[in-house]
């Protein structure tokens, strides 16, 4: 078995979803790259996280329990010096053109629409890391 190469530290990757099973299935395909994951079931677990660790890139569930949702915790984020503006890719079912546009102007790098592709997943991951 051969050691897997690292340069510096892996990617620090913050997955907030509230469905647990979606949750599983994105670690999963994570799971085979150098990364670090962290998850969240809610926004306000999800700004926990962000202030104590710091993530490389935030994929944010849009539609979440609570009082707060995606495009809150993107917009907070933003404001964040102390964050170091992690890449936000935001995941939705919701794929009308102002749902896009609302998550861009909120801050998102960018935009899944659920279902997506593990494969569509890490492309965009990489694309911006």
């Amino acid at each position: 078995m051969m050691a897997a190469n690292t340069i510096n530290t892996a990617k620090r990757i913050l997955i907030v979803e509230d469905h647990a099973d979606i949750r599983k299935l994105i670690r999963m395909t994570l799971e085979f790259e150098d990364y670090e994951i962290l998850e969240a079931a809610d926004a306000q677990k999800a700004q926990q996280a962000v202030g104590q660790w710091h993530p490389d890139v935030l994929l944010l569930d849009l539609m979440m329990p609570g009082p707060l949702n995606g495009l809150d915790v993107c917009r907070w984020v933003r404001t964040l010096p102390s964050a170091g503006q992690p890449r936000v890719i935001l995941l939705s079912a919701r794929g009308q053109p102002q749902d896009i546009a609302a998550g861009m102007q909120a801050g998102a790098d960018a935009y899944l629409l659920k279902p997506f592709s593990p494969l569509k997943l890490i492309e965009t991951i990489v694309a911006g890391v």
